[in-house]
């Protein structure tokens, strides 16, 4: 379809550029700086614990290589678009690894859960060698209060015979994969998307993720909020019908990403014409209050970019304080009641905009 040809066009053109523009740079960038960790307090299954969050660069996301990728994603942009030996991921694992370590004795915490994430599929035996795996989750499996693994991946990287191997490895902790499955329409993911997941392929890696019955083994599905070409009143319902899909296919949680629009995608070369925006945050509050009174799996809004002019967006009085609400119901797990009740004047622009997505038939939606 067109749609894909210009995606693959915009991604092979901002590729060029980035390549390009290292290559004219004195002081190359060396390949460990496209690595980054952090941590702090997020929610686990169980509990409110502390996260450690690792970014591995590999050598990119091969979907995005081979298709130009998912129309929102930046991910290949930020990798170093070059070969990394096994070596050296393993180098910069441990350097990540130890900075950890060295800021908080993660033994003072009675729960701690990883959060991994490379430039494309963790379980892409072609991004991360099978030796680099076993080397990262070994090291987890020193720590008996680190009780969740978190990895990404694609459905065609997922395999039973993978999946048992690794998850022997930390036999006594949480090992989650996490899919993007961005919605359950399966046009809006081919089409507006470019995602390559069709609904069977995403019902498929669940079903062997749920099979494996020695070790505790889950899926979790990621879900975009507004893609492109999608009204705001559209993205919400398709948002909110995701979320019944995948606890019906067998996830058991749920990872919300709205929008934030990430140079050298077809998103922003939308954005920038004026022919796309951000989703409301009064959008993702009532994803939020919608899922949680109707399906009982855990689920998280991510709050990334909020308040930005590239990101999720109300207006100056309230996105600071929404953020943090929001922030404060993926902790509780609930919809507090400073959340259920809070409102701002600008709501009732929101809610016009839902009222009139039909007959408007736009997928901006002009902020004050």
């Amino acid at each position: 379809m067109q749609i894909q040809k210009i995606n693959k066009q915009l991604r092979e053109n901002a590729i060029e550029n980035i390549k390009n523009k290292r290559e004219r740079k004195k002081d190359k960038k060396p390949i460990n700086k496209y690595a980054a960790s952090w941590a702090g307090e997020d929610r686990l299954y169980d509990s409110v614990g502390y996260t450690i969050f690792i970014v591995l660069p590999t050598s990119g996301c091969q979907w995005a290589v081979d298709t130009g990728g998912c129309t929102m994603c930046s991910y290949i942009a930020d990798s170093p678009l070059c070969p990394i030996s096994d070596d050296q991921l393993i180098e910069i694992f441990d350097e990540q690894w130890n900075r950890q370590l060295e800021k908080t004795d993660i033994t003072s915490h009675e729960n701690v859960a990883i959060k991994l994430f490379v430039s494309g599929s963790f379980l892409n035996r072609n991004e991360v060698a099978e030796n680099v795996q076993d080397h990262i989750f070994n090291e987890f499996n020193k720590y008996d209060n680190i009780k969740e693994v978190i990895v990404e991946s694609k459905p065609e990287f997922i395999e039973e015979d993978a999946l048992i191997h690794l998850a022997s490895l930390i036999p006594d902790k949480i090992f989650e994969i996490g899919i993007g499955l961005e919605t359950s329409n399966e046009q809006t993911r081919l089409n507006n998307i470019n995602k390559g997941i069709t609904n069977k392929s995403f019902e498929d890696a669940v079903n062997k993720i749920n099979s494996i019955k020695d070790y505790d083994v889950r899926a979790k599905a990621y879900l975009l909020v507004k893609p492109i070409l999608l009204s705001e009143k559209d993205a919400l319902n398709e948002a909110v019908q995701s979320a019944q899909y995948a606890k019906d296919v067998g996830v058991k949680r749920l990872a919300y990403c709205p929008a934030t629009v990430h140079g050298g995608t077809l998103m922003d070369s939308l954005w920038k014409r004026g022919s796309y925006n951000p989703p409301w945050i009064w959008t993702t509050v009532e994803i939020i209050k919608q899922v949680r009174a109707n399906v009982d799996i855990p689920m998280i809004m991510d709050t990334a970019g909020f308040g930005t002019r590239r990101g999720p967006y109300n207006c100056k009085k309230c996105n600071s304080k929404l953020k943090n609400l929001i922030i404060e119901s993926n902790l509780k797990q609930e919809v507090t009641k400073e959340l259920e009740e809070f409102t701002c004047a600008c709501k009732d622009k929101w809610e016009a905009d839902l009222e009139f997505s039909d007959v408007l038939n736009t997928t901006t939606n002009p902020k004050a």
